[in-house]
């Protein structure tokens, strides 16, 4: 059970009360009570905490995955050419694997998955690739737990014909 609520509150070190939005739930666990503080006059406390600090908490995660699981944030070269390079390319391999998940059917397990996770079970995977003038064929092994999960991403994500 969820439910949300809002008050006013102000600490001994704040100038004025401020608005503070909670989100209150009730599960077989026990209780659990988020709060935010915020300035914003307008708007629902659902929204406050549901849209606007989820969403906010969602683009901290996307950066740390950017940073720490495609190594962005190694921009060790001596040339400020070089570094902005390197990190145009880390974001380019960003959008690929954003794109990636975003193809994955939701009922799937990876659907969630950290950009790790995907380049471990999708991408660094042992296939036989076999090129012809038409197409390209992927050959799998049998016990490939995620071909129809690439299957889907492939189709997902190929290029429309000119």
């Amino acid at each position: 059970m969820r439910h949300y609520a809002e008050t006013h509150y102000g600490a001994k070190s704040w100038k004025c009360q401020r608005r503070v939005a909670a989100r209150i739930e009730a599960s077989m666990l026990g209780m659990d009570i988020r709060y935010v503080v915020t300035s914003l006059a307008g708007g629902s406390a659902e929204h406050i905490y549901d849209t606007l600090y989820c969403a906010r908490g969602q683009a901290e995660n996307l950066i740390k995955m950017h940073k720490t699981q495609l190594a962005s944030d190694r921009t060790s070269c001596r040339s400020a050419n070089a570094n902005q390079m390197r990190l145009i390319l880390h974001t380019a391999a960003y959008w690929l694997m954003w794109r990636i998940r975003q193809t994955i059917p939701k009922a799937a397990s990876l659907a969630t998955a950290e950009f790790a996770t995907l380049r471990l079970r999708l991408i660094k995977v042992a296939a036989r690739v076999i090129e012809t003038a038409t197409r390209i064929r992927v050959a799998f092994a049998s016990a490939c737990p995620d071909a129809s999960t690439f299957r889907a991403v492939a189709a997902g994500v190929r290029l429309a014909p000119t």
